[in-house]
């Protein structure tokens, strides 16, 4: 495994996104297939865990927090807030000082930690973050030691350029992978320029990446694959990263064809990792083999760059006209 700094701390290239742990939109994962995925992902060296308030509602946090005291490895967790609608939050009451503290508070208690290694905002609304009051509430969230990093998840280049404004800002989450390849060329640079950390989500767009699926793939029913597959409850581009199922699948096959060898999922990794600019990937898993595949893509060569712009020319004249959702 190899390591990037985030703000002069040590953090894996390859993390772990946690949104399968808390039993929901993935179908069930319990307590022990959690902990042994937890256990591969740390025994093969990594460290930086990404999970959300909203992950089964709190069980991904309690999971995470439970395994922390089982290991002596320094983790590294950052969760999110800002989407919570059980009783007492949702919008737009999450979004002022004191159900940003309530939920904050929520997190320290699910993970069992005095202060949150990163705390970010959860895709929340585009005019929140032009108001620009919650990044004033996470700056004095941040005064008061409840955290000690502050970053944003977004869904658009728009709503990371407006929160590359803000002094403070540690890091933003994105949706980069080869089938959403514009997003460097539109906030690379002043997220570099600014020091600012990419954690890059949804890295092989909800699975089409691994070459494992066809036409005939079915999801189970509470699998967002199957109840957002066309954005109906949430923005399309967390799922198969806006494209049209059947077309994504036809889309990879031409990806794969263009990759050294047969292993896509961790070529598509490598090829995110191949961008500097980039601190993280946080990949989810469900099984130990899944973490060893992702992982393992930090120990592959850089792709040869006539391949970087083979994927690339695939990308602008067949992939990015058909994206959906907001990007």
């Amino acid at each position: 495994m190899q390591y990037r700094s985030f703000r002069g701390t040590k953090i894996s290239e390859v993390g772990l996104g946690t949104w399968q742990l808390g039993s929901a939109d993935w179908g069930v994962v319990n307590d022990e297939e959690a902990f042994t995925i937890l256990q591969a992902f740390v025994k093969a060296g990594g460290n930086f865990i990404d999970t959300a308030d909203v992950y089964g509602m709190g069980i991904s946090e309690k999971v995470i927090g439970r395994f922390k005291k089982t290991v002596n490895e320094s983790l590294y967790v950052a969760t999110k807030l800002g989407r919570r609608s059980d009783e007492g939050f949702g919008w737009p009451a999450n979004f002022s000082y004191d159900g940003m503290k309530r939920q904050v508070e929520s997190s320290l208690e699910n993970l069992d930690v005095p202060q949150l290694f990163l705390e970010q905002l959860h895709c929340i609304p585009t005019e929140e973050l032009r108001k620009g009051e919650v990044f004033n509430h996470l700056r004095k969230l941040q005064t008061e030691k409840y955290i000690a990093h502050w970053g944003v998840s977004v869904e658009t280049s728009e709503e990371a350029l407006l929160c590359l404004e803000q002094e403070g800002l540690a890091s933003l989450q994105i949706i980069f992978n080869l089938f959403r390849q514009h997003v460097a060329d539109e906030i690379f640079a002043k997220a570099k320029e600014k020091d600012v950390a990419l954690i890059v989500r949804v890295p092989l767009a909800s699975g089409l990446l691994t070459g494992k699926f066809n036409e005939h793939t079915k999801f189970e029913e509470k699998d967002h694959r199957n109840f957002n597959a066309n954005g109906d409850a949430f923005n399309a581009g967390e799922t198969f990263s806006g494209i049209e199922f059947s077309k994504g699948v036809e889309l990879s096959r031409e990806i794969k064809n263009l990759l050294p060898d047969d292993r896509m999922a961790q070529w598509s990794i490598r090829w995110i990792l191949d961008h500097p600019e980039v601190t993280t990937v946080i990949p989810g898993a469900s099984k130990v083999s899944q973490v060893e595949s992702n992982v393992a893509a930090s120990a592959l060569p850089r792709l040869p760059q006539d391949v970087h712009g083979k994927l690339r020319s695939l990308y602008d004249e067949k992939i990015k006209p058909i994206i959906r959702g907001h990007y």
